[in-house]
Formats: C-alpha cells, structure tokens, sequence
C-alpha cells in the first residue's frame, strides 16, 4: 500500500484521503486450502451440467408449467 508523504490539510480532503487508504486492496492474497479448492471444482462441475441434465430430465409439460408458473410469479411481484 502506498502512502502519500504528505497529507492534505483540508478535512474533507483528508478524510477522503484516510477512507481510500484504508480500504485500499493489500498487495497480498490469502492462499485458498486445498480442500476448499477441490471443493469448489466439484461445485463448478456441477453447476455448469446442472441446468442442462435438469431440463433433459423433464418432459415438455413439465418444463412448460414450470416456464408458466415462473413467468405468473415474476408479473405478480412487478404489480402493486
């Protein structure tokens, strides 16, 4: 983190100036463990086959009702 030589003498200037330093981004990352990084592969596996092996599951009835029921309750939401 780089710190300025000189502060500002205006307050506001110096708290703007306190608040981007303090929420500045450290040069330095946490390491993940390995357990949470094979945790997140597999979660990533699947999710990305999820949607789709679903929607192969179900019938297009089912898919329609469901489509239907969706769309019902996103217009129900939206009107007061």
């Amino acid at each position: 983190m780089k710190r300025s030589s000189k502060m500002p003498k205006d307050p506001n200037r110096l708290a703007a100036e306190v608040v981007r330093l303090s929420t500045e981004e450290s040069e330095l990352k946490p390491i993940p463990s390995l357990v949470s990084t094979y945790l997140a592969q597999i979660g990533r596996k699947g999710g990305l086959k999820g949607g789709k092996a679903r929607a192969a599951k179900l019938s297009a009835a089912r898919r329609q009702a469901i489509a239907k029921q969706a769309a019902k309750t996103r217009w129900k939401a939206k009107s007061p």
